[in-house]
């Protein structure tokens, strides 16, 4: 009988399992430190430059801000493509940079051309806000905050001095956005016909606000044993200190108030935006995951928090998980798990009824989970994470690692039938099929290699999908050549 490299695990036994306890243990070891995500990891970044002309019309801004800003932010490499939006009174121009593009050095190229023609901008405009946003624009997850009695602002007070720190505390949340936040905000609503019977402007009335509500930094005195800072009270901090502030002396030393000519409240700052989730207005705040935080984590951690924030919140206000993308992956892990049950199941009664011999039944039994376990260290030696994709090809893998194993076993089988003796049976049957399931898992990997090297988003997507079907393949064939016979 001539030799084959499969010869040695049959005879040595002990070394052929040693090959598949170090596939298990250092699967398991992948299975637990590689991160869970919803989606492959991708750095799909999002540049957005706000800039804010008080007063100006839409037309002002389009004309004389947005497009001399986009001409110049064009310039710079790394870009998708551009959106503008010019409304009343404010700029947003939003940079879609190219798949896995570097957010910082496009950053850095976006700040260096707008800096570019800021003298170019409208004196009374201000300075333009560059923010970015690296991943997915849905986050993990939306907690939402309401109330019938409290109003919008009230609700945004208490979040940010006491909800969104706890939130942000927790290991392996990157930012917790408020979305539909109404910060505190005087508002003085002016009556233009009280305006024009004492001779006022708008105008007026800003600059007296500018002039009497300001921040003051006077610096400190020195004695000779002594040192003093000094402080000026140059602030309004009370609704009924700007109710009360001048804003016009007339000749005849009437004094007029800032409540003569307005309705000064207590409001928001914002007017023009609102937040819903399923018809409900309230304040959300959302939880993005870092790219390197385990997502199933970073939700079991926020969610064991939460009770104690409900129970904390004040009457009348109420607090609920309103979308949790955590649900998505679970379904898809326990539809793997499922998955791997029922062909289990199904092989075993398969191989039982053809073979009749539950020795043969424990090895494709064995040789199934062993596959995909070691699977994973193909995933964490890649770099992969946990996703739906990946937990797709390990459901479509199920099929493909069980067809190794059975058919040795069934060779193995035919031999015995033949009246040969185990050893010399399973040394002829892996002799007879060493090549054939090479060449099988050749023709495979050959197949969904490809698919890994596809570019743009559907390359980013399918690259861990297709490299970990080409992993179970393989960790499939090294078991069948191995511990199977």
């Amino acid at each position: 009988m001539k030799k084959s490299f499969t010869d040695i695990f049959i005879r040595r036994p002990v070394l052929a399992s040693v090959v598949s306890l170090m596939i298990l243990v250092l699967g398991l070891r992948a299975v637990f430190s590689l991160p869970v995500l919803q989606y492959p990891r991708t750095e799909n970044a999002i540049v957005t430059v706000t800039t804010t002309y008080f007063g100006a019309d839409p037309d002002v801004i389009a004309g004389f801000i947005t497009t001399p800003l986009e001409l110049a932010i064009a310039q710079a490499n790394g870009i998708d493509y551009m959106t503008s939006t010019s409304l009343s009174g404010v700029s947003m121009i939003t940079v879609n940079l190219r798949l896995n593009y570097p957010s910082d050095k496009a950053l850095v190229e976006i700040t260096t051309k707008v800096n570019s023609v800021l003298n170019q901008l409208p004196t009374g405009s201000q300075q333009p806000v560059l923010t970015v946003k690296v991943g997915q624009t849905i986050d993990a997850m939306y907690i939402g905050f309401s109330s019938d009695v409290l109003a919008s602002n009230q609700i945004t007070d208490y979040i940010v001095r006491v909800v969104q720190p706890k939130v942000q505390a927790v290991e392996g949340v990157q930012t917790a956005e408020l979305l539909g936040a109404k910060n505190f905000a005087l508002r003085a609503w002016l009556d233009p016909q009280k305006l024009a019977a004492y001779g006022m402007t708008g105008a007026d009335v800003s600059a007296a606000l500018s002039a009497n509500d300001y921040i003051a930094g006077l610096g400190t005195t020195k004695g000779q044993m002594v040192q003093v800072t000094l402080v000026a009270s140059t602030a309004l901090h009370t609704l009924d200190e700007f109710r009360k502030l001048v804003i016009k002396q007339g000749a005849n030393g009437a004094i007029i108030h800032l409540e003569d000519v307005a309705k000064v409240t207590l409001g928001s700052d914002d007017y023009e935006s609102q937040v819903g989730f399923d018809g409900q207005k309230a304040v959300y705040i959302g939880i993005q995951v870092a790219p390197a935080a385990n997502l199933l984590d970073v939700i079991k951690g926020v969610r064991a928090i939460f009770p104690e924030i409900q129970a904390q919140m004040p009457e009348g206000m109420k607090g609920e998980i309103v979308y949790d993308s955590t649900t998505f992956v679970n379904s898809s892990i326990d539809g793997v798990v499922r998955t791997l049950v029922e062909a289990l199941l199904i092989v075993t009664a398969v191989v039982f009824l053809f073979l009749g011999s539950p020795r043969s039944v424990l090895i494709p039994v064995i040789a199934i989970p062993l596959s995909l376990i070691g699977t994973f260290t193909m995933m964490a030696a890649f770099g992969f994470s946990i996703n739906l994709l990946t937990l797709l090809a390990l459901v479509l893998a199920i099929g493909l690692v069980v067809d190794d194993a059975i058919i040795v076993v069934e060779n193995v089988n035919r031999h015995l039938d033949n009246g040969e003796k185990p050893i010399p049976a399973a040394l002829a049957a892996a002799q007879e099929l060493g090549g054939p399931i090479i060449a099988m898992t050749v023709v495979l990997i050959a197949v969904y290699v490809p698919i890994g090297f596809q570019k743009g988003l559907t390359g980013a997507l399918f690259t861990e999908f297709a490299f970990t079907l080409v992993g179970a393949v393989t960790v499939s064939a090294v078991i069948a050549l191995t511990l199977s016979p």
